[in-house]
């Protein structure tokens, strides 16, 4: 007879919302994972000001700590990052090991180290190695950020499964040639942790070898102050502020790029760096993180090292130069995301890792 599914629930933030890991549970959620393993999805985070998160918090935690004691799931499995993430995480981790149940802790945001080891006091660092290691199973989303748990938590059981994209994918090729010489496009948090200061310096190296030279920043921050920025580059004119971009907004953009870049100064594994290789963009991105088991250098993307704009504007100089290097960078990235980061793969991965702990198998 076939085994029973275990029951699961999941925490992280509103599917609906912006960044990755509303973007990787949706991905998950549309990928079947939630009906094939019972999973039960609650949210304790949404964007928003200060209230919407506040009520989020309280209402995701209650929901949370009321299904750990009342349904006790096989398993919990937290999508956690930084700061209040970890925090609110940590302490239902804490609960549904109580409670009885298998937990499963999941490593997201590029800050997690400078978090742990640097920005956390003594206590702190203790309890969020006390959580790694208690916890039945810590997911990291690539090999490098597997080994810094291994460093920093020694007793943690650790493996790595990375973020997913749906197949099959969109082409570039399939909505017409709309790609235009010159156009650069980031996607992400417009913040300085996201390497935006070093792509504006970038960009005002660039001009005088690319007159017809756009930069594209598109996500949330402080759209005036980066304006303002652009200004005092002397490349005011050139830079785009479109805000958040919905899917189809987002796949527009890429379809217009000549090349994505994402210049961050720690990664997880991004989301918008794997929907954009996906979408066959050619790829300029920091070496932090899990980018580079994503990116090869040369191969299917170019990798510079973080905080260094000559190296950055030398690299995009590269490709916006080369057309053949674009489709080639575009077409090999294209597909390392087909044979690694499918939702299939991902999320029959996931499902053995519920029946494994679950002791199902």
């Amino acid at each position: 007879m076939k085994a029973r599914a275990p029951r699961i629930l999941m925490l992280g933030t509103a599917p609906e919302g912006r960044g990755g890991v509303a973007a990787l549970v949706s991905v998950l959620q549309a990928g079947g994972l939630f009906e094939r393993a019972a999973v039960r999805y609650v949210s304790t985070h949404r964007e928003g000001g200060l209230l919407p998160k506040l009520g989020a918090a309280i209402s995701g935690s209650w929901h949370a700590a009321r299904a750990c004691l009342f349904d006790r799931p096989a398993i919990v499995h937290a999508h956690a990052a930084s700061g209040a993430s970890f925090a609110r995480k940590s302490l239902l981790l804490l609960l549904a090991r109580a409670a009885g149940c298998q937990t499963i802790f999941h490593l997201h945001g590029g800050g997690f180290r400078q978090f742990a080891t640097v920005r956390s006091g003594a206590l702190t660092r203790r309890w969020i190695r006390h959580t790694l290691e208690r916890s039945s199973l810590v997911i990291a989303l690539s090999d490098g950020w597997a080994n810094f748990v291994r460093g920093f938590a020694p007793r943690a059981r650790v493996t790595v499964v990375p973020n997913a994209l749906p197949l099959p994918l969109p082409v570039r090729s399939q909505a017409g040639d709309r790609t235009q010489t010159g156009r650069i496009l980031f996607l992400g948090r417009l913040e300085a942790s996201k390497g935006i200061p070093e792509l504006l310096d970038a960009a005002a190296l660039l001009v005088p070898r690319f007159p017809a030279l756009r930069l594209v920043l598109a996500g949330t921050g402080d759209l005036d102050a980066w304006r303002r920025e652009a200004a005092a580059r002397g490349i005011g004119e050139r830079v785009e502020l479109p805000g958040w971009l919905d899917a189809a907004a987002r796949d527009a953009e890429l379809a217009r790029a000549a090349v994505f870049c994402l210049p961050s100064h720690a990664e997880g594994l991004p989301m918008s760096l794997l929907e954009a290789v996906a979408s066959g963009c050619a790829s300029v991105a920091s070496a932090v993180g899990g980018i580079p088991e994503a990116l090869e250098d040369g191969e299917n993307g170019l990798l510079v090292p973080r905080h260094d704009a000559p190296a950055l504007a030398a690299a995009l100089a590269r490709v916006l130069a080369d057309g053949a290097l674009r489709a080639r960078l575009g077409s090999r990235a294209r597909t390392t995301v087909e044979q690694h980061y499918s939702t299939d793969a991902v999320c029959g991965r996931l499902a053995a890792i519920y029946n494994d702990l679950a002791g199902t198998r």
